[in-house]
């Protein structure tokens, strides 16, 4: 990359596509195998492939860059490992609403076959549209090992999982209660259902007893499911019901006989203190159904029509269904009252429609076993979850867990490879490929004439869970799988801890017997300014790619990291992004200012590990001052990151940047480089340039685009290309009381400017000063010139003195510190005649508001009468205004006295 001037402003649009290019191009990224060095892994999570960007990419991205680039710099041989998910819902909802718009068709219409090789080809058209605007953000994925979750080399991996899980007992056929997505046609897990809190109606009826008019009352939300009930039960120490335990109810309408029994569960305070049991379409009634044995029944069709169980109502919509029935039990005179009731209504993430628990025949997985292993892993300090609390979420989902729906009622995704035998679904063989299934076939049911594979395919969740491994080649024996495996650090968002995280722990130990990574990092949801998720439908999204454009790359990255708490949602404020460019153009001006005034003796020294401790002690305090606290922020900052606080690292490298060596050695250093005296200014340049070049190293992670314009205009060697290759710095010598020395000077500067600020001095005006240094004389003569810039001092006036022996009349006096005071002669700064009237008239009106307030607060009608807050306000202001005038009165005797 060739070496340019740096133009006077930074223009993040100019620089970051054509630097990412390079990088890109040069092979920087790529990660070769190299068995005499340690490996860094990050796996990433894989973004669905035909997703938008949005800021929890930006976040994930920022943070698995840092991490990836740092260890880079450390020398370990670093992998990104790149690719997307198939997202088998969601990408399928995607293609069938586009066929639904331009043809008019459902999947059902074109086939399987064809319907397959739509999803292909928008998998080919738009696949790439994710990773693209990934490397917008500066990803420094190796894209050539890039994968994708149905590409041949994952989807054999999915088929060797499943079998061997089949072989060893753990995966069965069974039905259960399931939720259902009536829009998709699936099933959907627990974990990919939300709820949202929606006005509805609690409707209460009589269930009559058999042979009687007498009746049970009974609340329900959904009146539509009455006709899938198969008892009513009632709490067995409610006095109310308790004689009613073992007699027979008829079902509405249905006229159906059904058992009242007992069951610790019913709530006696909610509703009518007894519960319709419907197990064939909720979770609660159809645990309580498996206790005593109650018939199951569905009267849904996979559409969330009504089916022949349902009677007269069979065909209808279960939403129309309600309101029929509902009509029809009141004309029969079962219904009691209807009354408002807030309901948590389950709906599935990606559709958004209400789902529907329904008895399903499905594919599972047996989970305790690896269940167990997952909990010991943590547990044994295998692997380690940040932040800390996450833990005990993981432990108790892990606790409680129940079998895996593994089956999708999908056609995008890895077709479970089960062959049944001769068309029969009860007898059926797990084989990796067709030839298999022959032959595993004829060894268990002897002769077959037919197989047909299951219709089904895996959840996504599946073969996502196999990432971390498949995607270095399990199970094949590849030098990639034995280097990079087992991965170091997944990180991810707190919300997939359950979907990706547990599950990737407990296939990596079933399968490879080792923990996929030691670390997992969880990051938390990025929310608008107040706090809100951020939706399409609220108008409060805020595109990742639009703030890049608008602030750079380098501040909305910056912005993410710094505001992140590990496990924290943040809420991001567009005017932190703004000001992070700010720091931006800081960082780009402090580097003009140092490469406009470097010369060639310093061009050869930049390389250098550190300075060289012979050098460093004989520095002048200034440059002795920042040198240290470069040390220590290398120290810092490498521990911040080693811990996994990476925002407590960008805030550090902030605060010197910006604070330390922007606002005061570049200004401090102006004495010596613009003296006659040339070795000074060689030696001011080199710690400059020593400062800048090891900075832009610490902060490259973090701001990847501007460090390495940067750099690439600095002298140094060019055997390493680019920034991300150079050595992350070592820490090298502190001198502590050079820092403390420098401080001190720092807080009588500040002292300085403040008394000039409060009598109004004009920035521009110098004015004579004594300081008197009792401990550090010679530090402070020799930083006589710093002092006088920068405080706008008269140098001719400036006296520095190593004690006083005679007082200071008619001057404000300063005190910096032990050993260090300043005395500014008032004459000098103010006509003091002006400034005595100025201070009786302000102290008279002072006075005057006190008396005003005292009296007001002595009289009881006003204390007794008058509002608490007004009250306390008047005391507010009362107190305001007596330390207003003890300031007036410090000031006046300062200026009569000079204390």
């Amino acid at each position: 990359m060739p070496t340019q001037e740096l133009p006077k402003t930074y223009n993040p649009r100019e620089v970051e596509e054509s630097l990412y290019k390079w990088w890109e191009e040069s092979g920087f990224f790529r990660a070769e195998i190299d068995w005499t060095k340690e490996s860094f892994v990050i796996a990433i999570p894989p973004p669905n492939v035909t997703g938008e960007l949005h800021m929890g990419h930006a976040m994930f991205v920022t943070l698995e860059d840092i991490m990836t680039r740092y260890h880079r710099m450390r020398g370990k041989v670093a992998l990104w490992l790149p690719g997307t998910d198939h997202a088998g819902i969601a990408t399928q909802l995607q293609v069938e609403k586009l066929l639904m718009q331009t043809e008019g068709k459902t999947r059902w219409d074109v086939g399987r076959a064809d319907f397959e090789d739509m999803l292909w080809e928008w998998k080919e058209r738009y696949g790439g549209y994710i990773t693209k605007q990934l490397r917008r953000l500066g990803a420094s994925c190796d894209w050539s090992r890039e994968r994708f979750t149905l590409d041949e080399g994952l989807s054999e991996a999915v088929k060797e999982a499943f079998v061997r899980l089949f072989d060893k007992g753990l995966i069965y056929r069974g039905t259960y209660l399931v939720n259902w997505s009536p829009n998709l046609q699936t099933a959907v897990s627990d974990l990919e259902v939300e709820y949202s809190t929606e006005p509805g109606t609690l409707y209460f009826f009589k269930y009559l007893l058999k042979d009687s008019d007498d009746f049970i009352p009974v609340a329900t939300t959904r009146p539509e499911t009455i006709l899938g009930d198969t008892a009513v039960a009632v709490h067995p120490e409610d006095e109310r019901y308790r004689h009613l335990v073992g007699k027979t109810v008829i079902v509405p309408i249905l006229g159906r006989e059904i058992p009242v029994i007992a069951d610790d569960y019913v709530e006696r305070e909610f509703g009518t203190g007894a519960l319709k049991i419907t197990p064939g379409h909720d979770p609660n009634d159809y645990e309580i159904g498996k206790r005593h044995g109650l018939p199951i029944l569905n009267i849904m069709n996979k559409d969330a029509t009504l089916n022949e169980e349902g009677g007269s109502y069979a065909g209808l919509p279960r939403e129309e269904a309600r309101t029929r029935l509902w009509a029809d039990m009141q004309a029969a005179g079962l219904t009691i009252r209807e009354q408002p009731h807030e309901l948590n209504v389950p709906r599935t993430q990606r559709g958004g429609e209400i789902v529907e628990p329904m008895v399903s025949t499905q594919w599972f997985v047996k989970m305790d076993e690896m269940a167990a292993k997952g909990l010991a892993a943590v547990r044994g300090g295998d692997i380690r979850i940040i932040p800390e609390r996450f833990e005990k979420v993981y432990y108790n989902w892990l606790e409680n867990i129940r079998d895996w729906t593994i089956s999708r009622q999908l056609w995008w995704g890895h077709r479970i490879p089960i062959w049944y035998v001769d068309g029969d679904e009860e007898r059926f063989v797990a084989a990796r490929d067709e030839a298999e299934a022959w032959e595993r076939a004829r060894a268990q049911f002897g002769e077959v004439s037919r197989l047909d594979q299951e219709e089904d395919v895996l959840d996504t969740w599946f073969s996502s869970g196999l990432w971390p491994f498949s995607t270095l080649g399990w199970p094949n024996d590849t030098e990639d799988l034995r280097y990079f495996y087992p991965t170091s650090v997944m990180e991810t968002g707190y919300d997939i801890l359950f979907f990706w995280v547990a599950r990737m722990i407990m296939m990596g130990l079933e399968f490879t017997e080792q923990a996929p990574f030691h670390t997992v990092y969880l990051h938390g949801l990025v929310r608008d300014e107040q706090g809100a998720k951020m939706s399409k439908t609220k108008g409060n999204v805020i595109d990742p790619l639009e703030a890049a454009g608008e602030y750079g790359t380098d501040a909305l990255r910056f912005t993410l990291v710094t505001g992140a708490t590990p496990g924290q949602d943040m809420n991001l404020n567009m005017e932190r992004v703004e000001a992070n460019r700010n720091f931006a153009n800081k960082l780009w001006n402090t580097a003009r200012f140092t490469l406009h005034n470097l010369g060639a003796e310093e061009r050869a020294e930049i390389d250098t590990p550190h300075m060289p401790e012979a050098r460093f002690v004989a520095l002048p305090l200034a440059e002795r001052w920042i040198v240290s606290r470069l040390n220590q922020l290398i120290a810092e900052a490498t521990r911040h990151i080693e811990e996994y606080n990476f925002g407590e690292a960008g805030r550090a490298l902030y605060n010197f940047i910006w604070g330390e060596f922007a606002d005061w050695y570049i200004e401090a250093a102006k004495t010596r480089l613009y003296s006659d005296d040339e070795a000074a200014q060689h030696e001011t340049r080199a710690v400059l340039l020593h400062v800048l070049e090891r900075t832009l190293r610490l902060l490259h992670p973090f701001m990847p685009f501007i460090t390495e314009t940067i750099w690439q205009n600095l002298p140094h060697a060019k055997e390493t290309p680019s920034l991300m290759l150079a050595a992350w710095p070592e820490p090298g010598p502190v001198d502590a009381e050079a820092i403390a020395q420098f401080e001190a000077l720092q807080d009588l500067i500040r002292a300085i400017r403040n008394t000039r600020q409060e009598y109004g001095v004009e920035p521009a005006r110098k004015i004579a000063a004594t300081i008197v240094a009792a401990r550090n004389f010679a530090e402070v003569e020799a930083s006589r010139e710093m002092i006088a810039l920068l405080a706008r001092l008269d140098e001719q006036a400036l006296q520095i003195l190593p004690s006083l022996d005679t007082p200071q009349e008619q001057a404000a006096h300063l005190v910096a510190g032990e050993g260090l005071e300043a005395y500014l002669p008032l004459a000098g700064m103010v006509d003091l005649e002006r400034e005595m009237a100025r201070l009786r008239e302000q102290m008279e009106q002072a006075r005057g508001e006190i008396e005003r307030l005292n009296v007001r607060l002595a009289n009881p009608g006003f204390v007794n009468k008058a509002a608490p807050n007004i009250v306390q306000g008047a005391r507010d202001q009362l107190h305001a205004a007596q330390e207003r005038l003890g300031k007036l009165e410090e000031r006046q005797v300062a200026l009569n006295s000079g204390r």
